[in-house]
């Protein structure tokens, strides 16, 4: 059964994950890449923690600059500008129970993309750089996936 037509060229996206320092600012950075103009895009996550330089780093390898990204939880970001979102992205589990509290009160839909979380492993600086590159890569690809090469829908 194909998608919902509004989920399906969203107007408004909100990616979330655990501490909106390393998924869903990538995601919402790589979004922006390919999504029109008058799509919408933002991340948040469940708690917020300083941006991550692997992140970032990762991030420039693709001519991206997110070092002026603002980490931000969901509340905040109701609380600041309202949760207006035709579709919630999930990129962890904790994002995705508070998301689901959120359709409660929220006309929104929600899709999971579980996505690893590449700040706990150890390893030299390349070793973990490669993880972070790894998360950045899976997220680009689902991202093509589900929004296409212009964020016109799947292609």
């Amino acid at each position: 059964m194909p998608a919902p037509a509004r989920s399906r060229h969203p107007q408004a996206v909100l990616f979330a994950c655990g501490m909106n320092a390393v998924r869903s600012p990538m995601a919402e950075s790589l979004l922006r890449q390919i999504a029109p103009r008058t799509m919408y895009v933002r991340s948040a996550g469940v708690k917020k923690q300083e941006l991550d330089p692997f992140a970032v780093a990762a991030m420039a390898e693709l001519g991206e600059d997110i070092t002026k990204h603002k980490p931000t939880t969901i509340d905040e970001l109701d609380d600041y500008e309202g949760l207006n979102f035709d579709l919630i992205i999930t990129l962890s589990p904790e994002a995705h129970h508070k998301a689901l509290e959120l359709t409660r009160t929220h006309a929104v839909e929600v899709e999971y993309w579980p996505t690893a979380d590449p700040t706990g492993l150890d390893g030299n600086r390349e070793q973990r750089l490669q993880a972070y590159r790894e998360v950045r890569d899976g997220l680009r690809a689902h991202i093509r996936k589900r929004f296409g090469r212009h964020g016109l829908g799947n292609e």
